[in-house]
């Protein structure tokens, strides 16, 4: 009898793993390269460029389709004058048609295309202030071996028309610093140099946080590209509500980067040592971005309809920051309930002054924009001079 449950156990487990190894989906991967700004009078024009890669050795996949919904983030229907949205393909080996049909485009394995998109707009002059930035909503077929569905991404084109002014001398031990709406085409290093106050010392401690990094490095998802499985249903069940992974989506999004096994096996352990009073067990056994991944709303909008995981080369993002910028940095994972986890820092000599600096959540995390903190040596007592 054990035997013949040892051997079902298993074959479960081979079986599962196959399914979610050998799933098919689609090779085919969207990110935005560059952008400009043009002013025309009183409208605005914002030139993007996206590349749209075939990473797969083998597959052809077709894309029928191609739209964009420009968001301007801050302005309401009332305030916005014009939009005007133009899509230009622009194929290898392909003439540029100057219409705006979107032609079936067959983008060959390890191959890439690029499309160029426009946005002409006027707001009222009042309203101009309001604007804080550009989110363009993209919804997209693949067409291929996998069947059809629509793709979603979406990537902010950051307002550089209100640049921050250069601070003063700040006496606070702790200074959150505001920046513009963050995005996949801003670079974190050029960032983390253009906000820090000017008169900073080697010393002093910049913080910032994991969902900003992680989303610079363009690791968010839109919900609506999640395809959940029965499992992913199931498992969320067993989370409190406030959990990231109460939601089969934001489960399923844990199970495709760590695979449905180890989600599986940790979710039952977990649930074993919670049933005697040990609580975190599956957050431990689970990987990182089990403790990591933001759900839909836990992030400043327009991310609010995104799942953001953790950032990647957190030690070395630190470790190249502090020589670029010569001050001590780190990426920090704080919420209102006076939780601080450092996620890597360049010295770990700061760790508890990093913890009590920002247990009161100087950053906030709503709408303040404030994803860095500079926690300053003067001010702080009980800071370590062996830096």
């Amino acid at each position: 009898m054990l035997l013949s449950i040892l051997i079902l156990t298993i074959l479960t487990y081979f079986l599962i793993e196959l399914s979610h190894s050998f799933r098919i989906d689609s090779p085919l991967i969207l990110k935005p390269k560059q952008f400009r700004k043009q002013l025309s009078g009183a409208k605005q024009k914002y030139i993007a460029s996206v590349e749209i890669s075939n990473i797969n050795q083998k597959m052809e996949v077709m894309i029928p389709f191609f739209n964009v919904n420009p968001q301007l983030v801050g302005i309401s229907k009332d305030e916005l004058i014009s939009i005007d949205t133009k899509i230009k393909p622009h194929h290898p080996e392909e003439e540029i048609e100057e219409n705006d049909y979107w032609s079936a485009y067959i983008l060959k394995s390890k191959k890439s295309t690029f499309v160029n998109i426009e946005i002409e707009f006027e707001v009222k002059k009042p309203s101009i202030d309001k604007f804080k930035c550009l989110w363009l909503d993209i919804e997209w077929g693949n067409y291929g071996p996998f069947g059809f569905f629509t793709r979603y991404d979406g990537f902010v084109l950051p307002n550089y028309s209100n640049p921050p002014k250069e601070k003063s001398s700040n006496k606070n031990s702790v200074e959150p610093i505001k920046t513009h709406i963050l995005g996949s085409l801003d670079d974190p290093l050029s960032i983390l140099k253009s906000y820090i106050p000017k008169d900073y010392l080697p010393s002093d401690i910049l913080t910032i946080g994991e969902s900003p990094l992680a989303i610079m490095q363009g690791k968010y998802i839109d919900f609506r590209t999640i395809h959940v499985s029965p499992i992913a249903r199931l498992l969320c069940k067993g989370f409190h509500p406030t959990s990231s992974l109460a939601t089969a989506c934001g489960m399923q999004t844990l199970i495709n980067i760590t695979g449905p096994s180890r989600v599986i096996i940790s979710w039952i352990i977990g649930g074993i040592f919670k049933f005697f009073g040990i609580r975190g067990m599956f957050y431990r056994l689970a990987g990182e971005q089990a403790r990591l991944i933001d759900d839909i709303t836990g992030t400043t909008p327009p991310y609010d309809k995104s799942i953001v995981l953790g950032p990647k080369d957190t030690n070395s993002f630190c470790i190249k920051a502090s020589e670029l910028l010569k001050v001590n940095v780190a990426v920090v994972d704080v919420n209102d309930l006076g939780r601080v986890k450092i996620l890597s820092t360049n010295n770990i000599n700061h760790t508890e002054i990093i913890k009590r600096a920002l247990t009161s959540n100087p950053a906030g995390n709503a709408n303040q924009l404030t994803p860095l903190v500079l926690i300053r040596q003067d001010e702080t007592r009980y800071w370590s001079h062996d830096s």
